[in-house]
């Protein structure tokens, strides 16, 4: 029997369409950031920087510090400093509207409590390439919140993304458990997938599925919500 289950968030917990959903947000940013002098094209082009070096972290670093320092090379490391107050601004005030551009799965909240019910600790295994209070503010859009998970993986508490397997690594030492006591829940064939590199089980949840490579899935747990409960049920 299984001891944990992993979701995703982005496209299992909260549907959504991610080029829309990165779209809006980083319009958002761009116009708040540049009554600070931020050109707009050169703010998300560093950003865009930064989190590719976040995605290929090498776990030296937690995924905050690496895009951080990424930040202040363009930037410098006073303006830096001065500024991250600011982009903590954008996130309370500006990045809520954010959630227009996302769906709402009544199920979510349901699914976790009825997993926990089951006496599966549970984890929210989102991309920590976010700070805690976007992530935070997200899992609210799910209709759930942060305490209902055991943990929730963001860019400060992490030192690795996926696909990487140091990602997944480190929440299976966090709590302490065999990649094979775990079920991975997720909706992306090549970030979530890789778990079974770790012996660990994988559901897709297909209602936002991201499988650009055309990979069958057939013979992979997968489906709806519904499914999911089933098959926990049966576990």
């Amino acid at each position: 029997m299984k001891k944990a289950i992993l979701f995703d968030l982005d496209g299992t917990l909260l549907p959504m369409d991610q080029d829309i959903f990165v779209k809006t947000y980083f319009g958002l940013m761009a116009k708040r950031m540049a009554q600070f002098g931020y050109k707009p094209d050169e703010l998300i082009h560093t950003i865009w920087t930064g989190i590719s070096a976040v995605i290929k972290n090498d776990g030296a670093l937690t995924n905050e510090d690496l895009f951080w320092k990424c930040f202040t090379e363009v930037y410098g490391d006073e303006k830096t400093r001065n500024d991250r107050a600011k982009f903590d601004e954008f996130y309370r005030e500006d990045f809520p509207k954010v959630q227009s551009t996302c769906g709402f799965q009544p199920l979510a909240k349901e699914i976790v409590q009825y997993a926990k019910q089951q006496g599966y600790r549970v984890v929210l295994a989102t991309n920590p390439i976010f700070p805690r209070i976007a992530t935070e503010e997200r899992v609210r859009w799910a209709g759930l919140e942060p305490s209902d998970f055991e943990l929730v993986t963001t860019y400060e508490n992490s030192h690795a993304c996926k696909p990487s397997l140091l990602y997944y690594q480190e929440i299976l030492d966090a709590l302490g458990l065999e990649g094979s006591e775990c079920l991975m829940v997720g909706n992306d064939i090549s970030e979530d997938g890789v778990v079974k590199q770790l012996g660990m089980d994988i559901f897709y949840i297909t209602d936002c599925l991201i499988n650009p490579d055309g990979i069958d899935i057939k013979h992979e747990l997968h489906g709806s919500f519904e499914d999911l409960k089933e098959y926990i049920c049966l576990d």
